[in-house]
């Protein structure tokens, strides 16, 4: 099936992974989609997060037709990819924390899981922690205020050192420790590589920053190959609530103002 790659996220987050994409396969025609007028997603219920999820997506397939969909949120993935799979026709490529290779990174057997408060608590990650860390000890820090930070920076605005100092304390005091100090995080969300330099400057000691970025662009070369080609046009984008600010984001990473998806009724409650 030939076809761009469509991105979706609830917000600019998935921008980090379009950017991961365009490195592997400059040439790639892209779309980007986001559910922005439902942002946070991991302050929603599940049940209806789920139905969102499915209708947003039917809809930017519709528009993109695309030739694969990246679900580029860990919310989404760890509780919309089954429906999701079952709804549409096209591939869809899930993300989850790189908790694998931020394990066989380290050296201190050290590592901190950096996302939002919805996947800390999913039953989804600790499978994961305890299939491919289970010889590390691994700090889970919930910092949703992250995800604001890295929709006002794309917006415009720098981010705020001090909410981000404190938001991720409890990571640079395990990463101060003296016997196995943290060495490694792993960014679970999207947003959060957007902001890794501001990161990297407040943290105590040098650290790991591991997103999934790269695992997602090498799935999406084995599941479509060759990818279409953009022909140096802009990628189109996609909102359920454009504004200038998310233009301005999405401009920044190659991507055309974004246009509204309507969506069912059912799935706007």
């Amino acid at each position: 099936m030939s076809g761009p790659v469509l991105i979706f996220d609830s917000g600019v987050g998935g921008l980090s992974v379009a950017a991961a994409l365009r490195r592997h396969f400059p040439e790639a025609a892209l779309c980007y989609a986001c559910d922005n007028a439902w942002l946070p997603y991991g302050l929603r219920p599940d049940a209806a997060l789920v139905r969102r999820i499915v209708a947003t997506c039917k809809a930017a397939v519709e528009a993109c037709r695309p030739a694969v969909l990246v679900v580029a949120c860990n919310t989404a993935s760890t509780l919309a990819l089954e429906p999701l799979r079952a709804a549409l026709e096209v591939p869809v490529v899930g993300t989850v924390p790189a908790i694998k290779p931020a394990a066989a990174l380290s050296r201190t057997r050290h590592l901190g899981l950096l996302a939002t408060s919805a996947t800390v608590r999913r039953p989804y990650t600790r499978r994961l922690i305890e299939r491919f860390a289970a010889d590390c000890r691994v700090t889970c820090v919930a910092a949703d205020a992250l995800v604001g930070e890295a929709e006002a920076w794309l917006g415009g605005r720098e981010p705020d050192a001090a909410r981000l100092d404190m938001a991720l304390a409890s990571l640079w005091q395990a990463a101060r420790l003296e016997a196995a100090p943290l060495d490694t995080v792993v960014l679970g969300c999207t947003h959060f590589p957007l902001l890794t330099a501001s990161l990297s400057a407040l943290a105590p000691t040098p650290l790991a920053w591991i997103d999934s970025g790269d695992a997602i662009a090498r799935r999406v070369g084995q599941l479509v190959a060759p990818l279409t080609a953009s022909g140096g046009r802009p990628g189109p984008g996609f909102a359920t609530a454009p504004n200038a600010a998310l233009a301005y984001a999405l401009a920044a990473y190659g991507f055309g103002p974004p246009a509204p998806l309507a969506l069912a009724d059912a799935a706007t409650h």
